[in-house]
């Protein structure tokens, strides 16, 4: 039905989302959840990234890899680019930059609009950092309770003790971050292909409201917003995930129907919720 390629958030990685995924493979699609490099099972110069281009290069080579593969079982199956968290910058990032590898984007509580934002002197020393090329540095980040995530106490013990989660960076990394979302909330307007927003309506690291004004400035009219007024950042870790997931292949499956019928993509209107 589809090809789904997945990013996670900053101190994720895509054992998270099991529940997610299995549903999604369940219902007929080909899901693809990338660690990203120096994250999760990739053991190599954890937390670290040259510059923000090499993240979003990972990115379109993947997709580019994943196409070829749909083109030999049907180049009319759609591929959707998902991503969580942090992981949105990137998303978003690549469906401007390449539209040609998207044909839908789903962003889960995007990390576009943070509401965790560093200090005067925490910027102040990315300035230097970036100014006397200083990249190596290890920062931890400021996300290490787990508490921001979910509010359910066995998600929060699995947290605590997962020994993939990554809790610091690089100053490198932390300069392509900064990068990254200047980029990314610059994006909306270039960004043409169905769109959906999932926001968590208790969230205390993302800032929904300005996240939904960020929305507004898509350059597409596909959009779909589902917010979940009694949830916390980490869909996949509430007591009832099921109603999240749902909504997501409902969207799915919309979108797959209308790349299999038309064959362009976002060349048929979809009714959305007003935003």
């Amino acid at each position: 039905r589809g090809f789904v390629v997945a990013l996670h958030g900053i101190q994720s990685h895509g054992g998270w989302y099991e529940y997610s995924c299995q549903r999604m493979c369940d219902a007929g699609y080909d899901v693809l959840f990338v660690d990203r490099r120096g994250s999760g099972e990739n053991a190599a110069r954890r937390g670290d990234a040259p510059h923000g281009d090499r993240l979003i290069n990972d990115v379109v080579h993947v997709l580019v890899e994943v196409r070829r593969r749909r083109d030999r079982v049907d180049p009319q199956i759609p591929v959707v680019l998902l991503a969580v968290s942090w992981g949105g910058k990137l998303a978003a990032i690549t469906a401007a930059r390449r539209p040609e590898l998207v044909e839908a984007l789903a962003l889960l509580y995007p990390g576009l609009c943070s509401r965790v934002r560093p200090t005067s002197l925490q910027r102040a020393r990315l300035w230097l950092a970036r100014k006397l090329d200083i990249r190596h540095k290890r920062i931890e980040i400021p996300l290490n309770d787990p508490a921001l995530f979910t509010a359910e106490p066995r998600w929060q013990e699995f947290i605590r003790h997962d020994p993939l989660v990554l809790r610091d960076v690089t100053s490198g990394f932390l300069l392509a971050h900064q990068d990254l979302t200047r980029e990314s909330l610059a994006a909306a307007p270039l960004i043409r292909c169905p769109t959906l927003l999932m926001l968590a309506g208790r969230d205390r690291i993302i800032d929904n409201a300005a996240t939904k004004d960020w929305s507004r400035r898509l350059g597409t009219r596909e959009f779909t917003l589902h917010e979940y007024p009694d949830v916390q950042h980490t869909l996949e870790f509430e007591p009832h995930p099921e109603q999240f997931v749902t909504d997501l292949l409902e969207w799915l499956a919309t979108n797959s129907c209308q790349k299999m019928a038309s064959g362009v993509p976002g060349t048929s209107p979809i009714t959305s919720p007003p935003r």
